[in-house]
């Protein structure tokens, strides 16, 4: 048997990235299947963020919702001033130090955030954490339409790393 000639194709494994999703825009006119799908990402409020991984099935549902989020990957510097500035506990309370001493491996929020953007661990198996972030207007406003994508002159859909500089005007 020759494999002269013939290309074996291998499967190139990427490593898996930590993407944040943010919505934009509201509910008015919205279809009842993108709703269902930004209920099932946890993102029932304007200017709510999540973190996700680039799994092929949050894929599928950030494509979706494209025309009411914006998404993109996440640095690490970035992740750290969000997990610390707007990640709540129940009852409203701030994320401290203690309460990731308490419940994890981990000794303080640099090391947790860090966990979290190696993909280590995940951000909702701390308990008594609110698995969203609630953020501010971004300062500023909006440089282009909410109705557009952004490779349109717009706000909307996957930014790739240009999230950053908008994730930091909303924190």
């Amino acid at each position: 048997m020759s494999f002269q000639g013939s290309k074996v194709m291998s499967k190139t494994i990427e490593p898996k990235k930590r993407l944040v999703a943010i919505r934009i825009r509201g509910n008015v006119g919205i279809r009842k299947s993108i709703k269902e799908t930004l209920q099932y990402l946890r993102l029932f409020k304007v200017n709510h963020a999540i973190l996700l991984d680039d799994r092929k099935s949050y894929k599928g549902m950030l494509q979706k919702a494209k025309d009411y989020i914006t998404w993109g990957q996440i640095d690490k510097e970035t992740l750290f001033r969000l997990i610390k500035e707007r990640g709540r506990l129940m009852g409203n309370l701030p994320l401290t130090d203690e309460h990731i001493k308490k419940y994890t491996k981990y000794n303080s929020i640099k090391e947790f955030s860090d966990a979290i953007f190696n993909l280590e661990t995940e951000f909702v198996k701390l308990p008594y954490l609110k698995p969203i972030f609630r953020l501010h207007p971004p300062k500023r406003g909006y440089k282009f339409s909410k109705k557009r994508a952004y490779k349109a002159r717009g706000e909307l859909g996957n930014r790739g790393i240009e999230i950053n500089p908008l994730l930091m005007r909303m924190i």
